[in-house]
């Protein structure tokens, strides 16, 4: 989670650059979770070289504030108030319209009004980030349209499906079945869509081969100046307290997941061998769930907090728990730049190319995790080598390096960015035409 208003200074493009239109389902500022991380850093890297318009929804009334710093960086800016619960009665039409809940969830006839202002005007280069937003432009022809994936959506709901009980079981089943018709016919309309790593655009290629050819990838970066565990923190725990970290939405279920299957099932096992040990759980709108998890000994929830580096330049194990997820994990990510040890679920290290046992530790299950946790707390520091792997692979500039290409390129762009990966052997010997970042290196 990147602070607020670190990197407000930059400016527009002038007048002379391209024009472009970048739709959001969230506001992408300030970078302080997974989404809007990634979308910011988009954004920013498009605004050095086109006049971007951004039109973005809003679900936080305490993002508003945020609008100024997006005008530093756009030719104009278009903002959306969402209210969550009116806009969860209106996507309870998708119900009678056989759509997905989630188009229904962000239609809105101001922002259609907008994007048709906005096109009529002469834009013709669109970014959209979120399959949602694509209802907006779906029926646009002679633009050249960018679909950014980042996950494969209707998987996510296919795995909610799994962990709920009727009725929400069969709504979440039926929402991973609409939407995936959804961005089948998005990535067939569009002139290319590219996900967050190549097991993502791999899986999505299976479930749409047809669309195949138009398909990418290109990894998150993180800022790894700012993540720097070179500057000075104050130390937010308590003397000589071990401490377990995990960061991110605490409002979000994979997250709200994680934290209390490691509070239970992984956590007082670890206290009764270190009693100096204390998971914190560190983010912004901790769930009811959650805020339950600290009335046990040994257990934090911080809530919103103004940085979270001093809490990953102090912890002594940053833990990653995740069964369920899609994509690349930026906490995880966000603390190897910290040269912190970091503890990982198969599912949280899918799409992040560190070495388990070298640069990560790898753990499937309590008993393996509660092992692994117990290692780094004993002096295996895997923290050097983990920063080393972020400034080799995952910096911004590295990996947002060749979208201008797609934007630029004809309709024949994805031919010419022709690539294999490792990731992409390991699923079905597939091949994304479209991969934007260089081979790994071991």
């Amino acid at each position: 989670m990147e602070k607020p208003g670190r990197h407000a200074g930059q400016t527009a493009a002038d007048d002379t650059a391209p024009e472009l239109l970048f739709l959001a389902h969230r506001i992408p500022y300030p970078p302080d979770k997974g989404d809007k991380i990634r979308s910011y850093h988009l954004l920013r890297h498009l605004s050095r070289r086109y006049r971007v318009h951004l039109g973005a929804f809003v679900d936080d009334p305490e993002d508003w504030r945020h609008a100024e710093a997006l005008r530093s960086l756009c030719a104009s800016v278009h903002l959306v108030g969402l209210k969550p619960t009116l806009a969860k009665l209106r996507a309870l039409r998708g119900l009678l319209t056989g759509e997905p809940l989630s188009l229904a969830f962000y239609r809105h006839g101001g922002m259609q009004a907008w994007v048709r202002q906005r096109l009529e005007a002469g834009v013709r280069r669109i970014v959209c980030y979120s399959s949602a937003v694509a209802q907006f432009v779906i029926d646009m022809p002679g633009t050249r349209r960018v679909m950014d994936f980042v996950d494969m959506d209707s998987d996510k709901w296919r795995q909610y499906a799994r962990t709920r009980a009727w009725p929400l079981s069969w709504l979440y089943w039926r929402e991973a079945t609409r939407l995936l018709d959804w961005e089948r016919r998005v990535a067939a309309t569009f002139d290319a869509s590219v996900f967050v790593s190549a097991q993502e655009a791999a899986d999505f290629c299976r479930a749409a081969p047809e669309c195949a050819p138009r398909i990418g990838w290109y990894a998150n970066g993180v800022d790894a100046d700012y993540f720097s565990p070179e500057r000075p923190y104050d130390n937010p725990y308590p003397p000589g307290a071990e401490a377990l970290i995990f960061t991110g939405a605490m409002d979000y279920w994979p997250n709200v997941d994680a934290v209390t299957w490691f509070a239970r099932e992984v956590f007082p096992a670890i206290r009764a061998q270190r009693p100096a040990a204390v998971f914190y759980v560190v983010g912004s709108r901790p769930s009811a769930e959650v805020q339950a998890l600290a009335r046990a000994a040994g257990i934090v929830v911080t809530g919103r907090v103004p940085d979270v580096r001093p809490y990953l330049a102090h912890a002594a194990v940053a833990v990653a728990p995740l069964r369920i997820a899609r994509g690349i994990q930026n906490k995880v990510l966000e603390a190897m730049a910290m040269a912190r040890t970091v503890v990982v679920s198969p599912q949280a290290l899918e799409g992040i190319d560190a070495l388990p046992g070298e640069e990560v530790l790898l753990a499937d299950g309590a008993a393996a995790f509660r092992q692994a946790v117990l290692l780094a707390l004993q002096g295996r520091d895997l923290g050097p080598a983990a920063r080393q792997r972020v400034l080799q692979d995952y910096t911004w500039g590295a990996c947002l390096a060749g979208i201008e290409a797609l934007m630029e390129a004809e309709h024949t762009a994805v031919d010419r960015l022709r690539g294999t990966h490792a990731a992409m052997a390991a699923a079905d010997a597939l091949v994304v035409p479209a991969r934007l970042v260089r081979e790994r290196t071991p």
